[in-house]
């Protein structure tokens, strides 16, 4: 299944981390192992990831950019500060949970010419880079139509 997560409502370049670093160059990407790929400037306003997910038996997910356990799988969006020398230093991740998507999507978004989105707010409440579980409004998935595969 395509997976397209559409972020909205960035909360800017610069954050202070919980310790009390001034950040200057945060950045977010989803996360595929242990890795932030896509990587798009906090003040970006529409970042956008594609990931592909395997819907097994469960129904259960797999694929490099699921975590969690059987039952509780989820899709990390991960923010960082970007070094100078191009270091990611991760500082807060999100988790975008699967098994709270209604089954009835799920099985939609699961045929060819279809794909999953989720519109997530980038920003908490506070304005800070959105971290922890995102439930709705923060986050509303939705079937759309996947022209690449439909044709």
């Amino acid at each position: 299944m395509d997976v397209v997560i559409r972020g909205h409502r960035p909360p800017g370049r610069a954050f202070c981390s919980p310790d009390g670093v001034p950040l200057s160059n945060v950045h977010v990407g989803v996360q595929v192992r242990t890795e932030a790929v896509g990587l798009h400037g906090g003040d970006e306003p529409a970042p956008e990831w594609s990931v592909e997910v395997r819907v097994v038996a469960g129904p259960d997910f797999r694929g490099p950019a699921v975590h969690g356990v059987k039952g509780e799988r989820f899709l990390y969006v991960t923010w960082g500060n970007v070094a100078d020398d191009g270091h990611f230093g991760m500082f807060r991740r999100a988790k975008l949970m699967l098994n709270r998507i209604d089954s009835e999507l799920i099985a939609a978004a699961d045929q060819p010419g279809a794909r999953l989105v989720g519109r997530v707010e980038l920003s908490d409440a506070r304005g800070h880079p959105r971290c922890a579980r995102v439930d709705p409004p923060a986050i509303v998935w939705s079937l759309e139509s996947n022209s690449r595969s439909a044709g």
